[in-house]
């Protein structure tokens, strides 16, 4: 289940008919049209038409999750239910391609999926926002604050994030050899389920229960596979060195020191290293999977912060 694994004018949100599986309702906006078929709930619309389901729970201040690669709103339900107890509110969405979100075949290089964070911001008018991004979405909040500014963000959390770069350069030498991220990518492609099959256990800890590994596993099959590929491939090529020197708001980095996808040395540690004024807090024993497997810390450090 890991991503780079070693050991390897904007519309308003659109309304759906609500179903069991959707959202609390929210009322319909004006001149809007229904979301796809398959799916319940309300919707903000991209640029490009493309429509991203969101959940919107409590109320308070403001943060607003990002999922990781190939994961789903779902992967928060936690953070969100103990911070939404706690006063604040929370909104997460699926990025497309992802999850309850329209599947367009294109959009998920890293410009446009900023892009898509800022209609989220703006047609749900978040303000003194406190960002979370887990893994690759921790490149869209440096894309987004680079593309759009800090007006609506208060605050930044990098939960165990594949930034700053994971490729192999002269001026990043202690990156991932291309060929290497070939390889990965192509046995990702060959056969998906048999890749996450092999990927799981390091993703978890050996106590994670197996009802856990398994509703994690479900939810990286809701992504399509042109998502799948296209957002591991911008991931895996990015270069977000510059972006995160830019970054002006109080920015904490959650990481795992057991953390095989995005190994902490590679990531997380250069990560805060970039960021003007930036916490690191490493987890011990944890893996990428921390979301689960440390959920109640992870709950705890979050309200603090967003609270702070």
């Amino acid at each position: 289940m890991n991503e780079q694994n070693i050991d390897t004018p904007s519309a308003a949100p659109v309304k759906a008919e609500v179903g069991p599986s959707a959202s609390p309702a929210q009322p319909p906006a004006r001149g809007t049209r229904r979301g796809p078929q398959h799916a319940a709930g309300p919707f903000v619309e991209a640029e490009d038409g493309a429509l991203l389901f969101y959940r919107d729970w409590g109320a308070g201040k403001p943060v607003l999750f990002l999922s990781g690669w190939a994961l789903s709103s779902d992967m928060w339900g936690y953070q969100m239910l103990d911070l939404v107890d706690d006063g604040l509110r929370c909104v997460a969405y699926d990025r497309r391609g992802h999850g309850r979100s329209s599947d367009p075949g294109r959009g998920y290089d890293y410009d446009t999926l900023a892009d898509d964070l800022a209609a989220v911001l703006e047609q749900l008018d978040l303000r003194e926002v406190t960002l979370v991004g887990h893994s690759m979405s921790g490149g869209e909040i440096a894309r987004y604050l680079a593309r759009h500014g800090d007006r609506r963000i208060a605050r930044a959390v990098f939960l165990a994030p594949t930034t700053p770069m994971i490729l192999r350069a002269a001026d990043n030498p202690d990156g991932l050899d291309r060929h290497l991220i070939e390889h990965v990518r192509a046995a990702i492609r060959a056969d998906y389920p048999r890749w996450l099959d092999d990927n799981t256990p390091s993703f978890f800890v050996d106590e994670t229960p197996s009802a856990t590994r398994e509703w994690v596993r479900s939810l990286m099959f809701q992504c399509s596979m042109k998502a799948v590929i296209d957002c591991n491939r911008a991931m895996a090529e990015a270069d977000l060195r510059d972006e995160l020197r830019r970054i002006r708001v109080p920015t904490l980095v959650l990481h795992g020191d057991r953390d095989a996808s995005a190994p902490l040395a590679l990531t997380g540690q250069k990560t805060a290293a970039l960021v003007p004024g930036s916490r690191l807090v490493v987890y011990e024993g944890a893996p990428h999977g921390l979301f689960v497997t440390h959920r109640e810390r992870l709950s705890r450090d979050l309200l603090a912060f967003a609270q702070g």
